[in-house]
This record gives structure tokens, sequence and C-alpha cells, in this order.
């Protein structure tokens, strides 16, 4: 470990290997931080943080913070953070509640400048957040999915792998996986099929995806009878059913269709 004398690193905490602590950085006591990891001046690890291997965290980041939730009576929870995660100025991760005691980023995640994921946020791997995005209590946001800036994200929303989030969006439904999501109120615009491209879709499954989402939001009204027509017309293939899978487990209902 290579630390300043001017950070503040309670002796109980546990660091890696290789980690660089920047002065000014605070690091709590009930505090794991993994192998080659880089904390910055001004940084705040608080109690309940996990952080993984080769994680950076930029000035003003503060992790582990507890819950803005006042049902919150100081329950132990922690906050996870998974390897080759990047944290940039001034993010604020807060740690989970009675609900989940867990809230959790993914490995191989940005979150850019001013990004606020509250309590109980599960995010998966590979997620980019832009600048100034904020999740609201109990928000899932599922692998490769990207949100532009300026986005939010209401509280118990659901958001699919491989989604788009154009920027200065408010998601108030869940977004299925694989769409691009736009407008307002938060409509789908499409496939992501740039996206998908560069994570190695071939054009077949993306025609698949196409035609499952032709079926929800273009030749039906009734999500209800949609859902029966892709799942008796539309071809087998996992990408389908992931799809149908994610909405009949979208009690919050999803977002609407092109109008």
């Amino acid at each position: 470990m290579i630390n300043h004398n001017l950070a503040n690193i309670h002796p109980k905490a546990k660091i890696g290997k290789n980690v660089i602590i920047e002065p000014f950085a605070t690091i709590y006591e009930d505090v794991v931080i993994g192998d080659n990891c880089w904390i910055a001046s001004n940084a705040v690890v608080m109690n309940g943080a996990r952080i993984g291997n080769n994680c950076k965290i930029f000035p003003g980041a503060i992790i582990s913070a507890e819950s803005q939730d006042l049902k919150y009576n100081g329950e132990y929870a922690i906050t996870e953070i998974g390897d080759n995660t990047t944290i940039r100025e001034y993010v604020t991760i807060h740690k989970g509640t009675l609900d989940k005691k867990i809230t959790k980023v993914g490995s191989n995640c940005l979150l850019m400048s001013y990004v606020h994921v509250a309590h109980d946020c599960i995010i998966g791997n590979n997620v980019v957040i832009a600048n100034l995005v904020q999740l609201a209590g109990h928000v899932n946001v599922s692998d490769w999915v990207i949100i532009e800036g300026t986005a939010a994200i209401q509280q118990f929303v659901s958001i699919g792998q491989h989604a788009f989030i154009a920027g200065g969006s408010l998601v108030r439904k869940n977004v299925p996986p694989y769409v691009k999501a736009a407008r307002e109120p938060l409509s789908y615009i499409g496939v992501n099929t740039i996206g998908l491209r560069r994570r190695g879709f071939n054009d077949q499954q993306i025609i698949n995806i196409e035609d499952i989402y032709r079926v929800i939001y273009v030749q039906n009204s009734n999500m209800t009878t949609a859902l029966r027509v892709a799942d008796l017309e539309i071809p087998v293939s996992e990408e389908k059913e992931v799809i149908l899978e994610f909405i009949r487990n979208s009690t919050k209902g999803i977002m609407r269709g092109l109008s």
C-alpha cells in the first residue's frame, strides 16, 4: 500500500496490495479495498464499502454513505463495487437498507461525475452511467446498459440488459432489454443495434430482437395479446426468452411504444 501521511486511514481497514491513497482521502474502519486501486484526494470510503481490484475512485466521491431513506434505522448494510470499475468526481453511492442490505455496482463499470446511486440499487457489469444521472432507491440496471447524462430513474425501476437510455430521460417505467429509449414520456424508439453489434450480436440475432419488438410495440396495443403472439409466432432464441421473461416479471409495467 502506498498512502500519503495526510490520508486518514483507519488502522482496521483492510487494504490490498499496490493501493494508492492520496492526501486527504478518508477510509473508514469497516472497509475492504482490493489490489491495485487508486483512491484520490478528498474521496471518502465509509463503513460497509467492499471495493474490488483495479478500481479508481476520483476526488470528492463518497462511497457507502448511510441511506437517505427515512425508514433506514441504522441496520447493517454494505456497498459492493466490482473489479476494474471507475468512480468519477463527486459520485455518491449509498449503502443498502433492510430491503436488500446491499447496494451493488458490478465490474468494468464507469460512473461519470455527479452520478447518484441510492440505497439497494443493483447495477450489473459493463455499465456506463454518464454525468448527473440520478438513480433512486431499489433500481436494477442489468449488464451492458448505457445511460446518457442527466437522466433520472424512479425508484423500483428495472432496466434490461443492453438497453440504451437517451440523455435527459425521465424513467418511470421498466425499460426492456436490447432497446433504445427516449422522448417524454419515455418511449421505445427502436432496438439498440449499434450497441449490440459492438458486443458481438450477429445480424440474425438482431433481426429476431426487432421481430419481437415489432409484435410487442407496433402490431399489438394489448400487452397480453402481444406476449401470446410473440410466444407462439417468434422462433425460439435466448434473446426471446430474455425479453419475454423481463416483461412478464415487470410488475411496475414497461415503457410505452411509439405514438
